[in-house]
């Protein structure tokens, strides 16, 4: 049986597309795409014909620029000045399907060969109202996803912006190999962030013929253009809803339009509640019945994130003062009926006696308040004032945590109260089970820390997966047991963070703890630094921020109220502790001298809340000290670890292990957690009541070590079992299928050696496959990538173009020049030869066995042979390896030219618009290089040629710099 080529799935999807009522249109060329433009803008807006001058006017209009702008352009009207001196505006969009035209295209060719001399033709088109909205990419059943991704990601470099720059309106991108499709927003960077289609109880559907029938349908896209997705004015960027955010969004208007009862949405942490909230407000903004809506927030979320977040949605719609009165004027201004404020001001508004006059008109009026994580904010006081105030209130809680029975720590009448008897009933789930397994957060791997005996804490250097269930204040709080802590997390800390490529948060029980873990930081560290300078090297401390409430009840709220933080218990009394304060001020103080800023625990508090907020996402900080804030709401890509020595359950565990679960990369495949405490139990707990499946543990925790290695061996049996000696690749793995099963299979080992590199324990040497193979079996890898899988004449398609290569798991700066080249200077600088020499050898095996350098050995073993031995103590070699550098990279660039017979000049302009891109040169960019023009039958070999060189060049000296 034939595989199904590219244009047979090109043409099966634009007869379903016909018979869903888009009618198929032939056009060749930009000249075809605009006159059917004018038709189409013309036909939807009831305009017999636009005059040359009144459509030159629309055309100008739409020449918007970039993508950001033109989807403004899209969903704006625009005023025409007709000819008769008239003026009319015309709409290029319409909310009602019944008024759009809906159109299908497909083989679109538009010329670029302005810029670098090519033409690129666009699998299938949908048009509405004439514009290209919807771009489909097609691959054959086989090729892997990302291709038909990255193939988009070509044409928004050099396509879409050439000639009047239509294609900037477009969307949404549809990318499908037949068995798999997913669908993501117009300036999506990383295929990590396209979507597979679901349906209401988060089922995937994959085959594109299933999901044009419920997605390309005329009304559903319609949706998608004008309701489900989000122009960030900040960030000046798309974004369009998931599955599971839409069908939250439908199920609360549907409840506003058709019933008076509250809802709860219950989506997991890090699944983009805020987006999916604020996208909810506005929709219910606009239905008539509704006189105000309430999008509510806790006062201590307000972070620089969450301000710039909401403020993308709506320009200046967060106010961060303590001023009430600005909440209490919105709320009088009847035109405004989108409000963002604190839980804090909305509770003083309504309760306060100065502030009801201006605001009584909206008691019998139907109000809509939505409050963002409602797990914490809705147990206490506000809530039955807000019921008190507002008689036709309908609220709205979004959560990514409810409160049930079992983990409820309140009750009224001998009743727990739940996220249910608050709001009534959940409106739809999309839990962590969900979410880990769509890719959108990631799993946890958790490792339990400490042997404990019965007299305390045993006389031990290292901690091991063996906890007991001792659960005392003494215990816990022995200073010997914390150093031993502090003295853990330093040595491993750039295991677990890949070398401070991420960062972390240490979680403690109390601020008494914290305090003697910041000295105990403080204190290592010093004596660390202090034995580096002794024996002549160096040691760069971790940069260690805290912050916490000084009120001197706050262990008490912890532990009396265990799963709570600090922010769900802000109706229990406080009193100000002095010396807590004292404390947090002189740590502020070291703080500001280290950034140069001037915070301090009054006034200033909450700015240095959001300035310590935006470095731990900068990684400015590498550890960030908490008791209680920041374990919920508190959103950072680069953080990956979480030290926890503190009790945890139910909601307050599953929050806090989620500050390390949000995407980012390939080095960051899970969250680690490290417990010193025995939570195991408590963790189970969790994951089984915040689940709501079966089996939950497997998906949500990464296997053991042992585990994670078992499977890595079975990886590389498999591996060599293709290629046993990765020196013979190129002369055994004869034909493409060879090869790309050879590449498939690398790449796994190469997937789960990055899981084991986050683990303490792994040793790549005990391994069936050591450092040196590895490093062979990737210079093999890329071979293959740069030497096969190049540009192809078009009547020989390469297999190896249909799978992704996942370069990422190369290109990693973990261990990169610059890492090597402070291990030089400690070469150079120590007096101890002994220490010089061991400082050389591990420099030495860094170079002979990491696979990341693989293509600079050769100068970076000549720089420590021929410079290293000359220079003299406190000399830099960052300095000196970098005219080594230069001098070399200029010798090859002369060698190269003359060797190739290529043009110095024009190589040096490759280089430089590579410097400038980041994108290696295609054949197009090396055509002008060759010194001599090439013979027609000649010149497709050497273009491929030239590409290879250059990359390899590029490779050897300009990149993992």
């Amino acid at each position: 049986m034939s595989v199904q080529s590219e244009a047979q799935l090109e043409n099966e999807l634009i007869e379903q597309l016909k018979n869903l009522g888009y009618h198929q249109v032939d056009l060749k060329d930009e000249n075809q795409l605009l006159n059917n433009l004018k038709i189409q803008v013309e036909r939807a807006n009831g305009i017999a014909s636009f005059s040359a001058n009144e459509w030159a006017q629309v055309l100008n209009h739409l020449k918007a620029g970039n993508s950001f702008n033109c989807a403004k352009v899209l969903r704006n009207r625009f005023p025409v000045n007709f000819d008769d001196g008239s003026t009319r505006h015309i709409d290029f969009l319409f909310a009602d399907p019944q008024q759009n035209i809906y159109q299908v295209t497909n083989q679109i060719a538009i010329d670029h060969s302005a810029s670098n001399g090519h033409t690129s033709r666009f699998d299938v088109t949908l048009l509405i109202n004439g514009l290209p909205l919807v771009q489909i990419e097609l691959k054959r059943a086989g090729v892997e996803l990302p291709e038909a991704f990255n193939q988009t990601q070509r044409y928004a470099k050099v396509a879409y912006s050439s000639g009047a720059g239509l294609f900037n309106y477009i969307q949404l991108f549809v990318i499908s190999n037949r068995d798999h499709t997913h669908y993501y927003s117009n300036g999506t960077s990383n295929f990590e962030f396209t979507f597979p289609w679901a349906d209401f109880e988060n089922k995937h559907i994959h085959k594109i013929d299933t999901f044009a029938e419920t997605f390309l349908k005329h009304q559903h896209i319609t949706q998608m253009l004008t309701e489900y997705m989000v122009i960030l004015e900040v960030e000046k960027r798309l974004m369009v809803l998931r599955p599971y955010q839409i069908y939250a969004v439908q199920q609360i208007i549907q409840r506003v339009q058709h019933s008076a009862q509250n809802g709860y949405i219950w989506h997991t942490t890090g699944s983009g509640k805020t987006l999916t909230s604020f996208k909810a407000s506005q929709l219910i903004m606009r239905l008539p019945e509704v006189e105000k809506v309430l999008f509510v927030v806790d006062r201590s979320d307000l972070d620089t994130q969450t301000v710039r977040e909401f403020n993308a949605f709506k320009k200046d719609s967060v106010d961060t003062t303590k001023n009430t009165g600005t909440l209490v004027t919105q709320l009088g201004q009847k035109h405004d009926k989108l409000i963002v404020t604190t839980l804090q001001k909305l509770n003083i508004a309504i309760s306060s006696d100065r502030y009801s006059d201006q605001i009584r008109y909206l008691k019998d009026k139907k109000v809509v308040i939505i409050f963002d994580e409602c797990h914490r904010s809705q147990f206490g006081d506000t809530h039955r004032n807000i019921k008190r105030f507002f008689n036709q209130a309908q609220m709205f809680g979004f959560t990514g945590t409810p409160i049930f029975e079992k983990n409820s720590q309140l009750k009224i009448d001998s009743q727990a109260v739940t996220t249910n008897a608050l709001f009534d009933e959940c409106l739809h789930k999309y839990v962590i089970t969900d979410a880990i397994r769509d890719g959108n957060v990631l799993p946890f791997q958790i490792a339990y820390l400490g042997k404990y005996t019965s007299n305390g804490i045993e006389n031990s250097d290292s901690y091991e997966e063996d906890v007991e269930g001792i659960d005392t204040k003494e215990l816990f709080d022995n200073p010997a047991r914390l150093e031993m802590i502090t003295r853990y997390i330093l040595d491993n800390h750039p295991i677990k963070t890949k070398n401070k490529t991420f960062t972390a948060m240490f979680c403690v029980s109390s601020v008494e703890v914290l305090t003697q873990y910041y000295e105990l930081f403080k204190k290592v560290q010093q004596e660390k630094q202090q034995q580096a300078e002794e024996q002549g090297g160096i040691y760069t401390p971790l940069t260690i921020a805290t912050i916490f409430s000084f009120a001197a009840n706050e262990e008490l709220k912890v532990e009396d109220h265990s799963g709570l933080i600090e922010e769900e218990s802000a109706d229990l009394p406080t009193r100000i502790s002095q010396s807590n304060r004292d404390k947090l001020d002189q740590y502020i103080a070291e703080y500001n001298a280290k950034f140069g800023q001037n915070y301090n625990s009054g006034d200033e508090f909450y700015a240095y809340y959001r300035d310590i907020a935006n470095r731990v996402r900068k990684k400015e900080i590498d550890i960030l000290l908490v008791v209680n804030m920041f374990l919920t709401g508190f959103d950072s890509k680069p953080l990956n670890t979480l030290y926890v020595d503190k009790n945890l359950k139910y909601h307050g565990l599953i929050q806090a292990f989620s500050r390390t679960n949000r995407i980012l990369n390939a080095d960051k495949p899970f969250g680690n957690i490290l417990c010193f405490r025995n939570l195991k139990q408590a963790t189970d707990q969790a994951l089984t009541l915040f689940s709501n499946k079966d089996e939950a543990q497997k998906i949500v925790l990464i296997p053991s070590f042992d585990s994670i290695k078992e499977k890595y061996n079975a990886a590389v049996a498999h591996l060599l079992s293709i290629a046993p000696d990765p020196d013979q690749v190129p002369n055994t793995l004869e034909t493409e299928e060879q090869q790309l099963e050879y590449v498939k299979a690398f790449r796994e080992v190469m997937r789960i050696n990055a899981q084991l590199e986050n683990f303490v324990e792994y040793d790549q040497d005990d391994t069936d496959l050591n450092k040196a193979e590895f490093q062979k079996h990737t210079s093999q890898y890329k071979y293959l990538y740069n030497n096969v899988r190049v540009v192809q004449p078009k009547d020989k398609v390469s297999v190896l173009n249909d799978v992704n290569f996942q370069l990422e798991l190369i290109h990693r700066d973990t261990v990169n020049v610059g890492y090597i080249l402070n291990l030089m200077q400690s070469v150079v600088n120590h007096k101890d030869p002994e220490k010089k020499q061991q400082y050389r050898s591990q420099v030495q095996d860094i170079i002979s066995t990491n696979h990341n350098l693989y293509d600079k050995q050769e100068l970076i073993q000549k720089f420590l042979d021929e410079n290293i031995p000359r220079m003299a103590n406190g000399q830099s070699v960052e300095q000196a390896f970098a005219q080594f550098w230069d001098v070399e990279k200029e010798k090859a660039l002369n060698e190269l030219c003359q060797k190739e017979a290529i043009k110095p000049e024009v190589f040096k302009t490759v280089l430089s618009q590579y410097e400038y891109t980041q994108r290696l040169p295609s054949r197009e960019d090396v055509k002008d290089l060759p010194i001599a023009r090439p013979k027609i039958s000649e010149r497709k070999t050497l273009m491929n040629t030239l590409v290879l060189k250059t990359r390899n060049f590029i490779e050897k000296f300009y990149r993992g710099l």
